[in-house]
């Protein structure tokens, strides 16, 4: 007999097992809110020919402080970080490969973003520049560096959500949720 508990606990939890599912779709929502703020901004950037301080995607035109705040920028890296972790032990074979790809990335993504929570808390930006700046910043400027890092992130989690929902055979005979295709609810 199967201790039910135990078993539960071994595979991460119930976030990992029964509620998986529902914990991806509200990550997607996430993801994917967080990807219309920085299209939005693109848009406004490169196709209306907005000034880059002005775009400030569709919440920072309401609350201008988001876009310019630090803490906020570092708050959504963390919230990527801690659900690309949380939500890891429910995958399995080749999806956990994708999905640990999106983590790596994501730590780095997350280590630039602590990079310059430090600088606009000290008030001491990396090289003197104006502006807290992190390493890559140094190369790609930050409306580009961000929209990389959001697509370096984005599809490998992509693939990860796609290889889960439809696992091979065996995938499937180890997977603890129903998020594959045709799996019961």
């Amino acid at each position: 007999m199967v201790d039910t508990h135990a078993h539960i606990h071994s595979t991460g939890g119930p976030l990992n097992t029964v509620r998986h599912k529902p914990a991806l779709y509200v990550f997607t929502l996430i993801v994917l809110a967080h990807w219309a703020e920085h299209i939005t901004q693109a848009v406004q950037i490169y196709a209306l020919g907005w000034p880059v301080p002005q775009a400030k995607g569709v919440l920072g035109l309401w609350f201008p402080w988001l876009v310019t705040s630090e803490v906020m920028h570092y708050g959504y890296a963390l919230v990527m970080l801690v659900f690309l972790f949380a939500l890891r032990k429910g995958f399995v074979g080749r999806s956990k490969t994708w999905w640990t790809v999106a983590l790596g990335l994501q730590f780095w993504h997350h280590i630039e973003h602590l990079l310059l929570i430090i600088q606009a808390s000290a008030g001491t930006n990396l090289l003197g520049k104006p502006a807290p700046t992190s390493i890559i910043q140094l190369i790609i400027p930050r409306v580009e560096l961000h929209l990389f890092y959001n697509t370096v992130v984005f599809i490998p989690m992509v693939i990860a959500m796609v290889l889960h929902m439809r696992p091979s055979a065996e995938e499937r005979s180890q997977m603890h949720c129903s998020c594959a295709v045709g799996a019961p609810a």
